[in-house]
């Protein structure tokens, strides 16, 4: 039959996979939807076999000990974000900086490389930012455009800085180890917030305009209560994230174990601030089954399709394709990026890990790229998806708390330069690929 309609099984996956880029652009739940075209597909060139392979394959993906890691994380970041702790991050860090020019938007950026490394959910802490530092940057007198920059930019961090939910994804997709991918992204991640901490504070102090300074009394403080506002808040917080990520960088536990010990700190911490309530942790639960169902569901789904894509070979004319090119490395580092910049508009940043990705990652042996090379990367791109006018999510997450004055082209206009830093930050992670090789391959030879 496909050979009377002039379609080989290479050409009708390609085929598969056009037609859920049109049904995604028509509003298609992206999980259904790749169920719906794997069995479709499957079934047009399988016969009944596909149900027994669509058994198998979701049976493999639940039992995938890595994604059990992925509620504990979600939990331990919902709990942390419930508990108040970031109000005491923020206020803590804010004296702390509070003589440098931009002290509020430096004090937001390390809040959320803080927050980043307790939930990796870009909607949770632009929303949490928004709603807490943002009204404080514009009472102070702040520029809009840069408080808004600042606090989308820093809520995507989550996606890069470990323990990012986006790594486990990769990790799980291609076959690589997270704790190698954790410690890959950990200084590309430090690197890419540092990077806009100085942007701000190069910014604010050639036009302090755009960040008048705070009155007296919210500048100076004893060097006690500075101590001791970062030793109940930032420490803890600190010890409690230093503590998951070096058990897993040392392999003292895997990344689910680190996990659940993540998560049950988080409620001791809630428990010794006294925020833990029943109502709180009830919520932070709810929550934490809505976005697992939402990412197993998805998993499934992709790899539902991608089995079925596998198995009709639509990889081949892809491959062919970039062989044909004669790429070098360099060029074809610059194609996959671009590719995945324009798929981060229309498509979040699961589809694109779980579906685009392994379509490229056969094809890094040919050019020699090392797959945890190539994850960080994708990792520090994504961050533009969250980033990039005319679909980016986290302006529209913050325009969704903003005070009505704050108008949408005023936040596009912020995260401008903030977009312009991560594609710096990717061109000096091309350059210098040590900064997230080095420690992997330190820690694991």
């Amino acid at each position: 039959m496909l050979a009377s309609w002039g379609l080989g099984n290479p050409e009708l996956g390609v085929l598969m996979l056009g037609l859920f880029v049109v049904f995604i652009m028509f509003g298609f739940p992206i999980a259904f939807t790749l169920m719906a075209l794997g069995f479709g597909f499957g079934y047009f060139a399988m016969g009944d076999i596909v149900f027994a392979l669509v058994v198998q394959r979701a049976y493999s993906v639940m039992t995938n000990d890595t994604l059990v890691a992925i509620p504990l994380f979600v939990f331990m970041g919902y709990i942390i974000e419930r508990a108040n702790i970031l109000d005491r991050l923020f206020h803590s860090i804010q004296i702390a900086v509070g003589g440098l020019p931009g002290s509020l938007a430096i004090a937001t950026l390390v809040t959320c490389a803080m927050f980043a490394t307790a939930t990796g959910i870009v909607g949770a802490v632009v929303t949490l930012m928004g709603l807490l530092a943002f009204p404080a940057m514009l009472r102070a007198g702040y520029d809009i455009r840069l408080s808004a920059g600042v606090v989308c930019a820093g809520g995507c961090l989550g996606i890069l800085i470990p323990p990012s939910v986006m790594l486990i994804l990769y990790g799980a997709t291609a076959g690589v180890s997270v704790p190698k991918l954790y410690a890959g992204a950990l200084f590309p991640g430090l690197m890419l917030a540092g990077l806009y901490v100085l942007y701000v504070l190069i910014r604010c102090a050639l036009n302090p305009s755009l960040a008048p300074k705070l009155p007296a009394e919210h500048r100076k403080y004893p060097l006690a209560k500075i101590v001791w506002s970062l030793g109940t808040s930032f420490f803890p917080l600190a010890v409690l994230m230093l503590s998951v990520l070096g058990a897993i960088f040392f392999g003292i536990a895997t990344p689910t174990e680190a996990a659940a010990v993540g998560a049950l700190g988080s409620l001791l911490l809630a428990a010794a601030y006294r925020s833990l309530t029943f109502g709180k942790l009830k919520e932070s639960v709810i929550l934490t089954a809505r976005t697992s169902a939402m990412v197993c569901w998805l998993f499934v789904g992709s790899f539902i399709f991608s089995s079925i894509f596998a198995f009709l070979g639509g990889h081949q004319p892809i491959e062919q394709f970039v062989t044909h090119l004669n790429l070098s490395p360099f060029w074809f580092l610059i194609m996959t990026q671009v590719i995945i910049f324009v798929l981060g508009w229309p498509l979040e940043w699961t589809e694109i890990v779980v579906i685009f990705v392994p379509i490229f990652l056969p094809l890094l042996d040919n050019f020699g790229i090392d797959p945890v090379f190539f994850g960080v990367l994708i990792a520090l791109n994504i961050q533009t998806s969250f980033l990039s006018p005319p679909v980016a999510m986290a302006p529209f997450y913050l325009k969704g708390i903003a005070p009505p004055h704050v108008n949408i082209n005023d936040i596009f206009a912020g995260v401008m330069p903030f977009l312009f830093l991560v594609i710096v930050a990717m061109a000096m992670f091309y350059t210098f690929p040590e900064i997230g090789l080095w420690l992997p391959r330190y820690l694991y030879g």
